[in-house]
């Protein structure tokens, strides 16, 4: 009898009306980039190339994002969320797989981008279909679930792709890494009607000189210039981290792929396990407590990182910026989701997934030019210091967007 309560949950969960459409695919998606996370680095730099040409391949997929956010704006408008979905993944997929034969840099970095644009193109799709289906006052809950979502798939996806590269060679996870997301790609053909195109002159009119584009930056350009650039920094320290741990694991710390895996899955539970308690936070008392202290934590944990001389240090400070990671889990989705307007929602969201892409390519650059610079030590404390303005962005010049909202009723 006791289960009966689960197994509702359970239930609950597969008839959630996102749940095939976006829940499946993000953890697909999110396990499978787990796998790569304690190996890319170390594939990258098998190719025996510098910290910065290693950052710059790192953030190819975060140049081949920020390629592609504008035109997954026009591309949704066109093509309608299942086909931008599905193109997509499919993008995703054939491009990640051809790096288990890859042979040069030039063609990493190439596949990187494909990936890139790929993920754009799902991601604003994505995105808006997550921002029609849900009402304000329930958005931080179900984002927040999308969050958690996303973090339970990378949980595993460290530790298993540590010990498949430790067992098998550094490129066999990026062909397991296509096969988990061919199901993701399934479920969204099963899931996601297709939508009825818009007339061909309709279509014309909205998309004429990018007019679309250029009214949504004329009529929102202050809050692009103020929560834009708290979401750039936002997502310039969580890549910035994810580049930063594995290297100073690896060359500091003489950590193998396996040890680092298990650091990252570590860091992961702890992040996993808070996605609900910030979607709780968001919608009680607003999205500014759940940002401004977690960017703080991310930070402090960073500030550390350089201070670590063993495995265990390094698992305990990893741990505590999982905590501030968690924290902040669908924060920048819930905030972009409620600053969006219902007309010219696709080209605001694609605009929004732009600014982030680019803090997420600017990430792994910092720690790569800073570390070829200086050391690897200096770049942890220069992605702390971006923690820090992020957290101030939000605290004083980001206005609480609950608030601003709570008169809605809920759809989700």
């Amino acid at each position: 009898m006791e289960f009966h309560p689960v197994r509702e949950r359970v239930q609950e969960f597969i008839r959630h009306p996102l749940t095939l459409p976006c829940y499946l695919p993000t953890i697909a998606l999110a396990f499978s980039g787990g796998l790569l996370v304690p190996i890319l680095p170390l594939y990258v730099a098998d190719f025996d190339v510098s910290y910065g040409l290693i950052g710059l391949v790192l953030a190819g997929e975060g140049i081949g994002a920020l390629l592609g956010d504008l035109p997954a704006g026009a591309l949704l408008q066109r093509m309608g969320r299942k086909g931008s979905m599905l193109s997509g993944l499919t993008l995703i997929i054939l491009s990640t797989g051809v790096l288990f034969w890859a042979r040069t840099i030039p063609l990493v970095l190439l596949c990187r981008l494909v990936a890139g644009f790929g993920r754009a193109l799902f991601a604003v799709a994505r995105h808006a279909y997550i921002a029609d289906a849900t009402a304000v006052d329930r958005r931080g809950r179900a984002i927040a679930l999308f969050g958690g979502i996303f973090r339970m798939g990378r949980f595993a996806g460290p530790a298993i792709g540590g010990t498949v590269a430790a067992s098998y060679g550094l490129r066999v996870p990026f062909l397991l890494y296509s096969g988990v997301c061919i199901t993701g790609l399934l479920s969204v053909v099963a899931s996601v009607r297709i939508e009825r195109s818009l007339p061909r002159e309709r279509l014309w009119q909205s998309d004429r000189g990018g007019d679309r584009l250029i009214v949504t930056l004329r009529t929102h350009y202050r809050t692009l210039a103020t929560a834009g650039v708290g979401q750039l920094f936002a997502q310039m320290v969580r890549a910035g981290r994810q580049v930063l741990i594995p290297l100073y694991a690896a060359d500091v710390l003489g950590l193998n792929p396996q040890a680092i895996g298990l650091i990252e899955t570590a860091s992961s539970a702890i992040d996993t396990a808070m996605f609900y308690p910030a979607g709780v936070i968001m919608d009680r008392w607003g999205r500014k407590f759940a940002v401004v202290p977690a960017f703080l934590i991310l930070a402090a944990g960073l500030c550390i990182v350089p201070f670590t001389t063993s495995f265990l240090g390094l698992l305990l400070v990893t741990s505590l910026i999982g905590f501030g990671n968690g924290l902040s889990a669908g924060t920048m989705m819930t905030l972009g989701a409620d600053l969006s307007p219902q007309e010219g929602r696709a080209q605001f969201l694609g605009v929004w997934r732009m600014i982030g892409d680019v803090g997420a390519t600017g990430g792994p650059l910092v720690v790569g030019g800073v570390a070829d610079l200086i050391t690897l030590q200096p770049a942890a404390w220069a992605v702390a210091a971006t923690g820090l303005v992020t957290s101030a962005i939000f605290a004083f010049l980001m206005p609480e967007t609950l608030q601003k909202q709570s008169n809605q009723t809920s759809e989700v």
